[in-house]
């Protein structure tokens, strides 16, 4: 049961979703995603058919991959609760959805055209994020 967060759980995610049929389905994914939970700051590098790379990294690096993911610990728990409720995510709780009813955006990328990757993909990244569904999560205590 990996803690989120950690490269523990997010590496759990890519090795479940590489084993699935999501690339096949959708196509090709190119882009280096980050996501930050907190003053924690993760890197998913997608290459073609596969998670090509999971680690953790700082608040810099976040500027010069292609988008990354910002929203409180609480707002990522609640996602990935009703992931775990329901197999996969429910309307509100989406990348779509909640990008699109933040009042910050959840997807942030210095360069929109890079930052673009994140609508171009976004089935894909978010069978990534559904695949929480497959395995158990845990939470510190300040999740």
């Amino acid at each position: 049961m990996p803690d989120f967060p950690s490269v523990e759980w997010f590496q759990t995610a890519a090795d479940l979703l590489n084993k699935s049929d999501a690339f096949h389905h959708f196509g090709t994914v190119d882009t280096e995603m980050g996501v930050q939970v907190g003053d924690r700051y993760f890197e998913i590098d997608f290459d073609a058919f596969e998670v090509k790379r999971v680690s953790e990294t700082d608040a810099a690096r976040m500027d010069e991959l292609d988008f990354y993911l910002v929203q409180s610990p609480e707002a990522w728990k609640a996602m990935l609760d009703d992931i775990k409720e329901n197999g996969h995510a429910t309307h509100e709780f989406t990348l779509n959805s909640l990008d699109l009813r933040s009042d910050i955006e959840l997807a942030i990328g210095k360069d929109y055209v890079r930052r673009d990757a994140f609508y171009r993909f976004n089935q894909t990244l978010q069978d990534y994020f559904d695949m929480a569904s497959k395995f158990e999560t845990t939470y510190p205590v300040a999740v």
